[in-house]
């Protein structure tokens, strides 16, 4: 328990619409080691970004937790372990002592991350002030310090700028920075690449990769991107409809694959060596969570669905001490299904382009 830094224990949440109460979030459980890199990946709407607001407390008003835990565990000033369960704590407390002390969170899109009526000096310097207590000058002199980190030359300049007067990717390379000025355990990544070209998302990545292991913090992605989950990720929670569907090591789900969704998420991948003439997509649409679900939310998209999956919800299947898949396939009672031939050979494919990386 001591390497666990947070664990999201059966969160449910609702959200009150007027077209009535969306059940967006549906018993989730995510589970972080310290040093670690998690990724959640899923379509849009899946409920992956409102899982890790929950954990900073930033969900929106019309928002009902049903039920749930979120243990985050961190040293206080004074080197102490501390344990809380956040969804325990009143906002105003988690604003103070969590977020941006303790867990900081990059969005995807850095335009609307950063204040434009203020210079990048300004926002730098504000949580530095608050959290660590440092003057107006320590914090300039740390701010130009953390501009020189993430990559961003001629930093005296830049600290007096505004986010219009900088690229897309120094403005990504800021928001990191202000994300680790105050030294956080955990950094959340809310699709940190989606705003920025191919050439800029690499630099990105690996920028944050570098962070993560010169100060030993572990690291949250949210991304429907399997690139960057491939690339950065040591464990991966596919997400679908609101629930966790599947979750392994990175190999594990690239490699063996156990959910329908998650053979049709690496069969949507682009590939140049494919057999299909056409690019794979997942036929149908995400249910409407304004309506309960019965059985499998992927059943009526599952092309492998079984009887089963109309009328109960699967539980989560072990496959190995890492490995887990909620899908009624699975069952030793279910018929002998393998995923498509041409996912086969994408993944021999796979196998053979990361062992010549290695």
């Amino acid at each position: 328990m001591a390497d666990k830094i947070l664990e999201i224990k059966n969160l449910d949440i609702s959200f009150k619409t007027t077209a009535g109460m969306v059940h967006a979030i549906r018993g989730v459980n995510v589970d972080l080691e310290r040093g670690e890199t998690v990724a959640i990946v899923g379509e849009s709407g899946s409920g992956k970004s409102v899982v890790m607001k929950t954990a900073m407390r930033l969900l929106a008003g019309n928002a009902t937790i049903n039920s749930g835990e979120i243990i985050f565990r961190y040293k206080d000033d004074k080197g102490d372990l501390q344990e809380v369960d956040i969804l325990k704590k009143e906002k105003q407390w988690v604003r103070q002592n969590i977020n941006g002390r303790k867990i900081a969170m990059i969005f995807q899109d850095p335009m609307t991350s950063l204040d434009p009526t203020m210079t990048i000096g300004n926002q730098l310097i504000e949580g530095m002030i608050m959290h660590l207590g440092l003057s107006k000058e320590e914090a300039k002199a740390r701010a130009i310090e953390l501009l020189e980190e993430v990559g961003i030359t001629d930093a005296k300049k830049r600290y007096k700028q505004y986010p219009h007067q900088l690229s897309g990717g120094m403005r990504q390379r800021v928001v990191i920075a202000i994300a680790i000025s105050c030294y956080p355990d955990l950094l959340i990544c809310d699709e940190p690449t989606t705003a920025l070209d191919v050439t800029i998302q690499s630099k990105i990545l690996d920028l944050i990769k570098k962070i993560q292991k010169d100060r030993g913090i572990s690291v949250i992605y949210i991304t429907h991107d399997l690139g960057v989950v491939a690339k950065v990720a040591d464990y991966v929670n596919v997400m679908y409809a609101g629930r966790i569907v599947e979750v392994g090591n990175v190999d594990e789900i690239f490699f063996d694959p156990k959910h329908p969704y998650t053979w049709g998420l690496l069969s949507a991948m682009p590939d140049l060596d494919t057999d299909d003439d056409r690019l794979y997509t997942i036929p149908g649409s995400p249910p409407n969570l304004l309506n309960e679900i019965q059985g499998d939310a992927f059943a009526a998209r599952n092309r492998f669905a079984l009887k089963a999956d109309r009328i109960e919800q699967p539980p989560m299947f072990k496959v190995s001490e890492t490995h887990f898949a909620a899908t009624w396939l699975l069952d030793e009672r279910a018929p002998k299904i393998d995923m498509p031939e041409e996912l086969k050979r994408r993944i021999e494919r796979m196998r053979r382009s990361a062992a010549e990386k290695q």
